[in-house]
């Protein structure tokens, strides 16, 4: 919406209530005592609302022509698109619209913006999942550490090996980055990045260029990528929690059920050990197409994907 449409919203809003919902605060707007009352009543309006179409929809106990997913970009290979692909072929009505952010879209979803979103939390963060979520734990997913393919054996490394490595992490303000810091941290060292960035497809070039050590999730590494080595961190893992989050109700949505049932099986295949020479796997062929522009240093790249029937590219 623009910002105009957004004001005549707001105006027509408090014409029907008869009081100012909004006042000055500095260069923003805050919240009046009737506006946050109102909050709360909205809050449980559109709850009820959700509650009626998920009664609606568990009646009839079919699944919905349309739903909305957020997830992210390294979840997209090994887990959103093989889920996207049984959805195809077990409910071709439904048409999912995908959303492939950086960003957690808890907030979006509480306010009704997407229907399930595929995000993920590190074991140094309390559980902020807002009311009237529910969160399904997906798959817990270790960091490996990647190294080009001539570089090493295949055993197990320990974290304090990579004190003397050129190593490429996520940016310390990321949760990632900051998984990484404490881990090393756990093991007695204090790191010193070669190379800083989020883009976990960059980690990887870096690391088969022999120019760095990364350490990368498992499921976002392609387990037929050549040129790579990728081994187990054994004295202080390092392990992200994906999950798939929809919001509450009384009552079981048979299109949300279906989303996140897509989702846990694509997770659970997409757990086996990633491929080694002579192991190779076919993955769905899918589509994903930009929307959105990059806003700041760390570019934040937004898409949109729909549903396409398989092998039609």
């Amino acid at each position: 919406m623009t910002a105009g449409a957004v004001s005549q919203q707001l105006a027509a809003l408090r014409s029907d209530v008869g009081v100012d919902l909004l006042r000055p605060d500095g260069r923003t707007v805050a919240l009046t005592e009737a506006g946050r009352v109102l909050l709360e009543h909205a809050h449980r309006i559109l709850a009820a609302v959700e509650e009626a179409e998920s009664a609606i929809a568990a009646v009839k106990g079919t699944v919905g022509a349309t739903a909305t997913l957020a997830a992210l970009p390294s979840t997209v290979a090994r887990i959103v698109a093989p889920a996207l692909t049984t959805l195809g072929s077990r409910h071709p009505q439904l048409t999912v619209t995908c959303l492939i952010t950086d960003q957690a879209q808890l907030r979006e979803l509480a306010l009704g913006t997407v229907d399930v979103v595929l995000g993920q939390r590190y074991h140094h963060l309390a559980d902020a999942t807002p009311r009237g979520i529910d969160v399904s734990p997906l798959l817990g997913d270790p960091l490996l550490v990647v190294t080009a393919a001539g570089e090493g054996d295949d055993r197990p490394v320990s974290l304090q090996e990579l004190a003397a490595h050129e190593l490429a992490v996520p940016p310390p303000t990321t949760d990632c980055g900051q998984a990484i810091l404490q881990g090393c941290h756990r093991a007695g060292f204090m790191p010193t990045p070669r190379y800083i960035t989020a883009d976990i497809t960059a980690q990887l070039t870096l690391a088969r260029a022999g120019l760095a050590t990364a350490l990368a999730p498992r499921t976002a590494i392609d387990p037929t990528t050549p040129g790579i080595r990728t081994n187990p961190i054994t004295d202080h893992p390092i392990r992200r929690l994906l999950f798939a989050a929809s919001r509450h109700t009384e009552n079981a949505n048979p299109t949300t059920t279906a989303v996140i049932a897509a989702l846990r099986t694509a997770a659970q295949e997409g757990r086996s050990p990633t491929a080694g020479p002579g192991m190779t796997r076919r993955l769905p062929r899918y589509r994903v197409r930009p929307h959105g522009r990059c806003t700041g240093p760390w570019c934040e790249h937004v898409g949109r994907g729909r549903r396409r029937r398989p092998g039609v590219r």
